[in-house]
């Protein structure tokens, strides 16, 4: 567990965190670049995602939480002080999904999604600073997001507004989602913002809401028949889609764990544990190819059956699967999850790991060969899955080491 930790904890610092330190601040423009082709060509001229720009906001606040180095503080606080000055919405509320290289509003929506992401950061950089104001402006987002984008009648939260807080027409999240009412992928987040929030800030609409969000999982979300999530449901929770994504659910498993955790209520958090060790499992079964890394996509069969739909391994399933095969065997000691997230690393540091040009690539075919044509930066792509992964991992084996070796724990001289 000590040599896994190392090789994670020395991909964080000497890979991921300097490139992003080193190659995406833009000094022509402010914040950070927009977009970097996989080749590490620029584009200066690209629009800048809220996304991008959060989840960079929560990485290096995380960082210098867990470092306390000054040049992570300083890229934190880089990216709240862009986030505040051209993201945020000071007319109606909330904040842009995406803004031009020169820091002016170029789409106005508001997604819940990219909410909840601007709250998650929020709180994560409150607790780094110990400053007031982020968590003002979190809450303030939480009054629109439940104002606004709370079903009152049915549960959960709908997807996308305009930039007044009116329900848009077109619901999607991106150009690859459908067009419905509420979604899997924004409820998980919320579900992590508020839980983040929650830890840092306690508040009573958000811990209501937390719970609501795990009983809407539990209850809707989760595919009782396959242990799988449902993607896309209409506003009554109807499902509506009959994809499986591998990386979501193994996310999930362990999102709702850390939700559950926060909450605090012992059988609801006896209930997500169970549920999510059956989850990871379903994954280690179906999701796992026999390299070690993590199929993208299935369709959900008449029989109930996940049928491989795409067979290209992402980056980012390929790092939660390691958090979430650990969590998996911290709930039930199987060691087949301790093996399995040993094995979906080793199929990062060989395939996913650009050795050449630093970070992550974005794909590489079942073959292992990586999909050049896309970016290293841009809206989607972020240092947010690969550095939540190491920070995770290197707490968990930190834990799991120290659970094994008693004598630790009753050596005076060590207590």
């Amino acid at each position: 567990m000590s040599e896994l930790r190392e090789r994670v904890e020395a991909e964080l610092l000497t890979g991921i965190l300097p490139f992003w330190l080193n190659r995406t601040i833009d000094e022509e423009y402010g914040g950070f670049r927009g977009q970097i082709a996989n080749d590490l060509t620029v584009d200066p001229h690209a629009a800048k995602g809220l996304i991008l720009n959060v989840r960079i906001l929560w990485t290096f606040s995380k960082a210098f939480t867990v470092y306390k180095d000054p040049a992570y503080l300083a890229a934190a606080r880089r990216a709240y002080e862009y986030l505040s000055q051209h993201f945020w919405d000071d007319e109606f509320g909330g904040v842009y999904w995406m803004v031009d290289f020169q820091g002016r509003p170029a789409d106005t929506k508001k997604r819940i999604y990219g909410q909840a992401f601007t709250v998650y950061a929020l709180a994560e950089y409150a607790s780094a600073t110990g400053e007031p104001e982020p968590i003002d402006r979190a809450m303030s987002l939480v009054s629109q997001i439940e104002l606004a984008g709370h079903d009152d009648a049915h549960g959960g939260y709908f997807e996308t507004y305009e930039r007044d807080w009116t329900l848009a027409v077109d619901q999607r999240l991106s150009d690859v989602d459908m067009d419905e009412k509420k979604s899997m992928n924004t409820h998980l987040h919320m579900l992590e913002a508020y839980a983040t929030l929650l830890r840092h800030h306690e508040d009573g609409t958000v811990r209501i809401r937390l719970r609501e969000l795990i009983e809407v999982f539990l209850k809707c979300i989760i595919d009782p028949a396959t242990q799988h999530f449902i993607l896309f449901f209409d506003e009554e929770w109807r499902p509506r889609s009959n994809k499986i994504s591998f990386g979501h659910d193994i996310e999930g498993s362990w999102l709702l764990c850390e939700a559950a955790e926060v909450l605090g209520d012992a059988e609801v958090l006896a209930r997500v544990r169970a549920g999510a060790v059956k989850m990871a499992q379903a994954v280690y079964e179906q999701g796992l190819d026999a390299d070690g890394g993590l199929l993208y996509e299935a369709e959900k069969t008449a029989e109930d059956r996940a049928e491989i739909v795409d067979t290209d391994k992402h980056w980012w399933p390929q790092a939660e699967a390691v958090v979430g095969f650990l969590n998996a065997y911290e709930l039930s000691s199987g060691l087949h999850f301790l093996r399995a997230a040993e094995r979906c690393w080793d199929f990062i540091e060989k395939h996913i790991i650009d050795h050449e040009r630093g970070e992550w690539f974005w794909l590489v075919s079942r073959e292992g060969v990586p999909d050049a044509k896309q970016d290293k930066v841009g809206p989607w792509k972020c240092p947010y899955h690969n550095s939540r992964t190491c920070f995770e991992v290197m707490e968990r084996l930190e834990r799991l080491e120290r659970n094994s070796n008693p004598s630790e724990k009753t050596n005076p001289e060590k207590a």
